[in-house]
């Protein structure tokens, strides 16, 4: 696979964001947090893409732009129900970085996840990570001690406290060699997903950003499904840039919408839609590539 030319070691090649959405989970927000300070790259911005969390979660941010040494701001808007694709257009806005690298609150990141999506970022392409998801008693146990030295990622260490054997373990190799032929040979399809995904601003511009219409279910594919149609292709990464998904209810997931979403992305494959109406700008706004 060709690399960007842009190297680990030569930073401010072009601006780096990570954002990540959240709601109401400050403890899950905490332990993400800890992940981005212990990235092997550290030239990036975040932004919290806050869905309408209480003041527990203004909190937690306070304090990690006051102590952690990262560089964060906190985009938040009124809880006046499932609004993800909003904040998330809201804080692609926000930043005048150049790559934005999205992924959510509850998901700790490896050390080298942010560098990994820096690493791989080329012209013309979007980057699709993996991750593993965890019970809810791994979930609740991992400390910011486990976090610093990685433990999360270890499938020793998940196994030993009762995470089941899975060959998705294969995810936490670090082996170059094996996690290079393992991107290549995956038959994982390349998804724009929430959970660990980047791209250029100017191409998520390009298709006006997230259908704010769309509520929990399949709203990411839906924009990489345009991405994709605006002439983009999806690099696979999902054995580079990792992260570990912490457990939580989906009080929001409703069968309606999921109906409502898929019909969506239906439309979008069978027309070839690139641009929403319904995103970054409204009725009205320039249209680019065939509209919904």
């Amino acid at each position: 696979m060709e690399l960007n030319p842009f190297h680990l070691s030569l930073p401010g090649q072009f601006r780096v964001a990570v954002v990540l959405s959240t709601y109401n989970q400050p403890l899950w927000l905490t332990k993400c947090l800890w992940g981005y300070v212990e990235q092997s790259f550290d030239d990036f911005e975040i932004l919290i893409a806050d869905d309408g969390s209480g003041p527990e979660t203004k909190g937690v941010v306070r304090d990690f732009q006051e102590q952690s040494g990262l560089s964060i701001r906190h985009i938040w808007q009124p809880d006046e129900g499932f609004r993800k694709c909003r904040i998330l257009n809201k804080a692609i806005m926000e930043t005048d970085a150049d790559y934005l690298i999205f992924s959510d609150g509850d998901c700790i990141p490896r050390m080298d996840f942010v560098g990994n999506h820096v690493r791989h970022a080329r012209p013309g392409y979007f980057l699709s990570g993996g991750y593993l998801k965890l019970n809810e008693n791994v979930s609740g146990l991992i400390t910011r001690k486990d976090v610093v030295n990685q433990r999360p990622f270890s499938a020793r260490w998940l196994m030993k406290h009762g995470m089941s054997f899975s060959h998705k373990y294969m995810k936490l190799v670090r082996n170059p060699a094996f996690t290079g032929f393992m991107n290549r040979v995956t038959t994982t399809r390349t998804t724009w997903n929430g959970h660990n995904v980047s791209g250029w601003k100017s191409d998520l511009l390009k298709v006006n950003g997230y259908n704010e219409s769309m509520n929990y279910g399949g709203l990411d594919r839906e924009l990489g499904e345009r991405l994709v149609n605006a002439g983009l292709k999806g690099q696979q990464i999902r054995y580079y840039a990792i992260c570990v998904h912490l457990d939580h209810a989906r009080p929001y997931k409703t069968r309606d919408a999921l109906n409502k979403n898929m019909a969506r992305r239906l439309s979008v494959k069978s027309d070839k839609l690139t641009w929403t109406p319904d995103g970054i700008l409204k009725d009205g706004g320039k249209k680019q590539g065939k509209s919904s």
